[in-house]
């Protein structure tokens, strides 16, 4: 699964060298590719975790409002509305009407995963939604948008082993072995 192995790999050479993890850069400073992605990891895992606001995170991501807040505003016109959208499948309804089904059905199912723009972030999130994701990563737009096209196939790719979407259960607990062996909060 290439990009989150090569993270994982980085993380473990990391804390046998005892050096320190990747850090958030300002919006305005140049980011390494793992840089970027580590500081969206976290984003994205919640929004794939997050089920409205009725509901925790794993590792407490949406403790305080915050990003559990951004991220029902983010998803929160996902799959028809409503205040339970959100999730793998509000993420999936948001690509599906942007016009990035086929990609995204890709990710879920088996086989490789199909390629997504990374100005395609903008339509997917809105304008305001990748502005608030960029805010909550540290990184500039651009960042953010390149980060998220290289991301996300991977991420749904990950928690859809088998081809189909999981149930709340295997989710919750395939997004929770992700936090856990990247060391993400």
């Amino acid at each position: 699964m290439g990009l989150l192995d090569e993270l994982l790999g980085g993380l473990a050479g990391q804390t046998m060298g005892n050096q320190s993890a990747p850090t958030r850069r300002p919006a305005g400073g140049a980011t390494s590719t793992n840089g970027v992605l580590m500081a969206l990891l976290p984003v994205v895992l919640a929004m794939l975790s997050n089920r409205g606001s009725q509901r925790g995170t794993p590792g407490q991501m949406s403790r305080g409002g915050g990003l559990g807040d951004l991220l029902g505003q983010v998803l929160g016109g996902a799959a028809g509305g409503g205040s339970s959208a959100g999730g793998l499948g509000g993420i999936l309804a948001q690509l599906q009407g942007a016009g990035f089904g086929e990609q995204a059905d890709s990710w879920v199912g088996r086989g490789a995963n199909k390629p997504i723009p990374a100005d395609a972030m903008s339509q997917i999130f809105g304008p305001d939604g990748l502005e608030q994701i960029s805010r909550q990563a540290g990184l500039s737009r651009e960042d953010t948008s390149r980060g998220l096209s290289e991301l996300l196939p991977e991420v749904i790719d990950r928690v859809t082993p088998e081809g189909d979407l999981p149930d709340d259960e295997a989710l919750t607990s395939s997004v929770a072995d992700l936090v856990r062996r990247l060391g993400v909060r």
